[in-house]
This record gives C-alpha cells, sequence and structure tokens, in this order.
C-alpha cells in the first residue's frame, strides 16, 4: 500500500508530457534513459533542472504502470481515451487521489448526485486526516491546493466541468476494449473509480 502523499500538489495531470513519454517508451526507451532525455534535451520544456528531475520521475513512475496496449492507447488512440489512461495512470500511482475518486466521485456518481462541493472536499480531508497521521499533519493550504489540483485533474481528463466554485460530474466514455483490457488485468476497481459503476 502507498503512503499519503502531496505530489500532486505540483506534478498534476502532465497529460502532453506522459504521452510523449510513452511514445519513447513505445520505441524501446527505458524510464531511466527517459529521465537522462529529459535532462539532456529539456524534454518537457521546464525552466529549472529540479523541476526537469520531478516531473521526470513523476512520468516514469506512471508509464510502469501502463503496459503496450496502454501506452499504445495513450499515444494513438482518441484524445478522449488517452486522456482517461493518463488519469487511469494517476489512479495507480497516487493513493489519496485514488481514495477521492472511490469514496467521493463514485459515490456521488452512483448516487446521481452529479456535484461535487467544497464542502465534499472539506469532508474527505478530514475523514482521511482522521485515519492517518501524515494527513493529519498537513496545512490547511496545502488541502486548498491538492483540492484545486484535483478538480483541475478531473476537468482535463474530461470527467468534470466547471459548475460555479463546484465542478459537476460527466461520465466518459471508454472504448470497450479498453474496459476489457483493465477488466483483464485485474484492475476493475480503478474502473469503478472513473466510471461509477461497469
Amino acid at each position: 500500500m502507498q503512503n499519503y502523499s502531496t505530489i500532486l500538489k505540483t506534478r498534476s495531470f502532465l497529460y502532453l508530457e506522459l504521452k510523449k513519454a510513452a511514445s519513447l517508451r513505445l520505441q524501446g526507451i527505458s524510464g531511466e534513459e527517459i529521465k537522462q532525455k529529459a535532462l539532456d534535451e529539456n524534454l518537457f520544456l521546464l525552466k529549472t533542472e529540479k523541476r526537469i528531475k520531478e516531473i521526470a520521475s513523476t512520468i516514469t513512475e506512471r508509464l510502469e504502470v501502463l503496459d503496450r496496449p496502454l501506452l499504445q492507447k495513450i499515444t494513438m488512440g482518441s484524445l478522449e481515451t488517452s486522456k482517461q489512461l493518463a488519469l487511469y495512470a494517476i489512479l495507480k500511482t497516487d493513493r489519496l487521489f485514488f481514495e477521492f475518486m472511490q469514496e467521493v466521485f463514485r459515490e456521488k456518481y452512483l448516487l446521481r448526485d452529479y456535484i461535487i462541493t467544497d464542502k465534499d472536499f472539506n469532508i474527505f480531508f478530514q475523514r482521511k486526516a482522521e485515519q492517518s497521521q501524515t494527513v493529519a499533519s498537513w496545512t490547511d493550504y496545502t488541502y486548498y491546493k491538492l483540492q484545486q489540483v484535483y478538480k483541475r485533474i478531473l476537468m482535463e481528463a474530461g470527467l468534470a466541468k466547471k459548475q460555479k466554485k463546484n465542478i459537476e460530474i460527466i461520465r466518459p466514455m471508454v472504448e470497450k476494449d479498453v474496459i476489457e483490457h483493465l477488466k483483464n488485468k485485474g484492475d476493475e476497481i480503478y474502473l469503478k473509480a472513473m466510471l461509477g459503476d461497469i
């Protein structure tokens, strides 16, 4: 089980970076080589070496959870599917975001209550703080930043749209072969977090 982390605060969706790295991975370039390439060639067009290392590290971690068929879908599939798989990679590598998707996003979807409010975020973080010393040690500003990033990720992935201060859930259309592939991999739990039910 992964530890809770605030890494998404500064390394959110990173869709274009993941797509670029997925293409290199399909060419047989390893994660370590991608990290080196990112440094040598400023692959992700970032300003500082520290930032390049951070982003390259996060991207290669996300690449690790994607097999060849999923990498192909990210690089050559429809924009919608590609973005959904970028979200799936985040779900697989960020425990807190996955739990948010399962406990808030999915629950709301199943209850047909499609609006996620600031109060929903506050209750979620409060519950997590009661369950985890790590989460309890974070500042209110950290919770606020995570909330902003979670909203942005959901909107960029096409699973939500802005609704004044809140976000409104949009059920994505996921390709049947992607659903079957993830089920066969034993990753139905991640599909349910994204789709409510399958």
